[in-house]
């Protein structure tokens, strides 16, 4: 080892030292970020076996089919195997609120051939443009231009029915359901967003607000209870709430609860509580690439 030299004047001293506390700070620093990496990657493996006993222990037999690939959570599983049971081939997609486009509902879809259009405020951190199976309009939704966007979205990708529809607007997610389902619209999977702070028999709808921001608290949407009844007037029963984070109910037309007999039907056991811890990280980041490819066929 070097030994380093004697200071010669008390100038050189002071620099010395000032050296010595920069290399012992910046080293403190690397071994903090280091330890803080390292409990966030534990977190996340905790979470991991955390859900994987809710899912085993729900009795709803859909939430263990729960599997993340580009939904928030576990949604993605969960679709895939309302999927499987109603023996739906590639079909129409339609999802409001989807984000920059690398994290949604309707992602997975594009795997397995479907095509879609998306709605939302946000642009997306892709050029779609081109893309054979996917469309996307960048407009803020409300109720008087839902439908118009839906019939563009439709026509845009040469369809007249959609198959699947996803909502999550954290907001007035109760309403806009309302009027598309009003439009006739009848999907055979309908994903929308509860307030899942609210469980059965509570009741709760946001009265509609066309300027609405979510806040990031409690205010919005509407309670599972509302969603419930609303959904039962057109047809539709719910099979599903997603027991990772109790976000996402799933409903599916009266007609195929033939392939739901294991499933409850009292609404309360369906319920998943609100659960509102997510992974910081899930395998490898979603690639633009990725998803330009999985619509580019």
């Amino acid at each position: 080892m070097t030994t380093p030299p004697t200071p010669r004047n008390p100038t050189e001293a002071l620099a010395f030292a000032l050296r010595g506390i920069e290399r012992t700070s910046t080293q403190a620093l690397r071994h903090t970020a280091a330890l803080h990496e390292t409990v966030l990657e534990l977190k996340d493996l905790a979470l991991r076996q955390s859900t994987l006993e809710l899912q085993r222990l729900h009795p709803n037999p859909l939430n263990r089919a729960g599997r993340q690939c580009f939904s928030q959570s576990d949604e993605d599983g969960i679709t895939l195997e309302i999927l499987r049971r109603l023996g739906a081939g590639a079909g129409i997609f339609a999802e409001f609120g989807v984000g920059n486009g690398l994290e949604n509902n309707t992602l997975i879809l594009g795997a397995l051939g479907w095509k879609g259009f998306w709605v939302g405020g946000e642009p997306l951190a892709f050029d779609c443009t081109g893309l054979a199976r996917l469309t996307h309009l960048q407009e803020w939704i409300t109720l008087d231009n839902l439908g118009q966007l839906t019939t563009r979205g439709l026509s845009l990708i040469g369809a007249n029915t959609v198959d699947l529809i996803s909502l999550d607007l954290d907001g007035n997610d109760f309403h806009f359901a309302e009027a598309l389902l009003q439009r006739g619209l009848r999907p055979a999977l309908f994903i929308v967003e509860y307030n899942a702070k609210l469980p059965p028999p509570a009741r709760f709808r946001m009265p509609y607000d066309s300027a609405h921001r979510w806040a990031g608290d409690d205010y919005f949407g509407a309670a599972l209870t509302d969603f419930v009844e609303l959904f039962a007037s057109f047809g539709f029963t719910l099979v599903c709430c997603n027991a990772h984070t109790g976000c996402n109910a799933f409903f599916v037309r009266d007609e195929s609860l033939h392939a739901f007999q294991d499933v409850p039907r009292d609404v309360a056991t369906l319920y998943a509580a609100p659960r509102y811890h997510v992974y910081r990280r899930h395998g490898h980041p979603t690639s633009t690439r990725l998803v330009q490819a999985l619509f580019a066929r």
